[in-house]
This record gives C-alpha cells, sequence and structure tokens, in this order.
C-alpha cells in the first residue's frame, strides 16, 4: 500500500476514449480499492485545480490529487501523474516506476504526444461515460 495518507485522485478527460480506457484498466487492477475517480470537466477537479493554480480546461493533462482535502495536498501532472498510478497499483505494475530514471522533461514530450494525438487514436465521446454501478462510489462529483 502506499505511504501517501488518503485516497489519490485520477483527474482525467472524461470525454478521451484513451482517458476512459486508462480509467477502466485502473478499476480492474486496483486491487487495494485505493484510486478514486473525477472528470476534469466536473466542479470537484475545477476547485481542486484552482486551489494550485491549475486550470481544469487543460483536457491534454491528466493529473493525480495526492492527500486530497489535507494540508499536504498536491497535484502531480502528466508522466509524474501516469508513474504514481503504476505505483499505486502494486504488484508487478511497479516496475514501471524505472521511469523515473528518464528524466522528467523527456518522459513529458512523449507524453505530451501521446495527448496531442489522442482523439484521433482512441476517439472521443459527447459526454462523460459513466461507470458501471459497483464502480461507483470510486467517482467523485456524479
Amino acid at each position: 500500500m502506499s505511504k501517501t495518507q488518503s485516497n489519490p485522485i485520477l483527474l482525467y478527460d472524461g470525454v478521451c476514449g484513451l482517458c476512459n480506457r486508462l480509467t477502466q484498466f485502473l478499476l480492474k487492477h486496483d486491487h487495494q480499492d485505493r484510486l478514486r475517480f473525477a472528470p476534469l470537466q466536473s466542479p470537484f477537479a475545477t476547485a481542486l485545480l484552482q486551489r494550485h493554480g491549475l486550470d481544469s480546461r487543460d483536457l491534454d493533462t491528466v493529473y493525480v490529487a495526492i492527500d486530497p482535502g489535507e494540508t499536504s495536498e498536491r497535484v502531480l501532472a502528466r508522466s509524474d501523474a501516469i508513474l504514481l498510478l503504476a505505483k499505486e497499483l502494486g504488484g508487478v505494475w511497479r516496475l514501471f516506476e524505472i521511469g523515473k530514471l528518464v528524466p522528467r522533461f523527456l518522459r513529458d514530450k512523449v507524453y505530451e504526444l501521446v495527448a496531442r494525438n489522442r482523439y484521433r487514436v482512441f476517439g472521443k465521446y459527447d459526454a462523460c461515460m459513466l461507470p458501471e454501478a459497483k464502480h461507483r462510489k470510486k467517482f467523485l462529483d456524479l
């Protein structure tokens, strides 16, 4: 289990096909029930990101909030967020932490390349997808 005090929250583009696939993957592999989710298009995400001077309208960036609501609250973006998600899943997924050996600016360049092309490759929905009933408790601001 992670050393974070509370459940990390993934803030993702709710209409992005890739982001929705990532969310489904995380739901399937989050065996310790650590992760929570909120679309960037939600009032919850807007308020959280504003506390950190970030813009929820930047749909090209995935964020993970650590210790939300605590004095130690912080937000990771792009490749740092993805690496934290791998760490939170534990098990074999922790092997992706080796990515920290690559300088952040290089990791983020790859991230930005994928982000720029994600709608074209993975599609875009007209509205945020609703989670299955068994996962709804993990989604904030539904």
